[in-house]
């Protein structure tokens, strides 16, 4: 069930970094309203744990999400309409940046609530399994999440009901801009394994790393194991969000971000191709995004009229002043 093909998980991250450097540019144009929290530098963790997914698999992702959603085989041209509000997004304009999603490959969203994406996910396993389905799932979630409440309520009923559940902890570094030793004590890997999950730290700045532990723990959860967690080390390369750009918050110094992007997840699996090889994937990226910013840009935007729409399971529609 497990893509360990170098070239396509290669794909996967050049295709983030390009979407997260088009989609910068189109904030900066005015085409995406309201600014991003980019990917950059985390994109060896959604590549390489969704790469060793299957394809009816669950994900739940974070504010900082769209790799997340694009790991996982969303179609890049309808999350970036997405991105900039138009009809023809992933979810008619009306999630945005941060509450893209896709059912129909498994992305049950990204998700702007801290810590909320695995009680999501653990509830959505567990009805699977409810109702016989093999169904498994990954929910990433940042380290900033680990002192929440829900998340930690997460843990208990996922190792109680022994779902089948992996759980990833992007931790570069920072809760927007409190750095983790400042906010977290004892350690992340520690909260899991005092619910009897086993935890495991991974390098996050290498793709191939993370799949073959996220590979790993899925067999054993094929095996009929319960809950596990991934602590994936990285660091944010960009903004916590495009704001930043403007404002120039002062929390980490240029020194601190140079060493980290020494290490970058694009050029550690690039370097597994071979260079015809790599620059192939480059072009066919590029052209996938050039089409993907002329599809969305040529999408109509929402009718207002419409804007109570889908508020009710049942179809009700809400009156209008409501």
């Amino acid at each position: 069930m497990t893509d360990a093909d170098p070239a396509r998980l290669y794909r996967t991250v050049r295709l983030i970094r390009r979407f997260e450097e088009r989609a910068i540019a189109l904030v900066r144009s005015g085409h995406i309203v309201g600014g991003i929290h980019p990917y950059l530098g985390q994109e060896g963790i959604a590549a390489g744990v969704c790469a060793a997914l299957g394809e009816g698999d669950l994900v739940t992702g974070t504010h900082r999400g769209h790799g997340h959603v694009l790991a996982k085989g969303a179609d890049p041209a309808r999350m970036m309409a997405e991105l900039c509000g138009r009809e023809t997004g992933l979810n008619r304009g009306r999630g945005g940046s941060m509450h893209a999603a896709d059912l129909s490959i498994g992305v049950l969203g990204a998700n702007a609530i801290v810590g909320a994406s695995p009680a999501i996910l653990t509830g959505a396993v567990w009805a699977h399994r409810q109702r016989g389905n093999a169904v498994f799932g990954a929910s990433f979630f940042g380290d900033g999440a680990v002192n929440e409440g829900m998340l930690l309520e997460a843990f208990n009923l996922a190792a109680l009901w022994r779902v089948p559940v992996l759980l990833v902890c992007e931790n570069n570094g920072y809760a927007t801009t409190m750095p983790v030793a400042g906010a977290v004590a004892g350690t992340i890997t520690g909260r899991a394994e005092a619910f009897g999950i086993p935890a495991v730290v991974v390098d996050g700045q290498d793709p191939e790393a993370v799949r073959r532990v996220t590979a790993a723990a899925v067999a054993r959860m094929r095996d009929g194991g319960g809950p596990e967690l991934v602590e994936a080390c990285t660091y944010r390369f960009d903004a916590h969000h495009t704001f930043e750009h403007s404002v120039r918050l002062d929390y980490r110094t240029p020194q601190e971000v140079a060493d980290g992007r020494s290490r970058d997840p694009v050029e550690i699996q690039g370097a597994r191709l071979p260079a015809a090889a790599r620059e192939a994937v480059d072009a066919e990226v590029e052209a996938t995004l050039d089409a993907a910013v002329a599809f969305a840009l040529a999408g109509p935007e929402p009718d207002p009229a419409g804007a109570l729409d889908h508020l009710y399971a049942s179809g009700l529609t809400a009156r209008g002043g409501s």
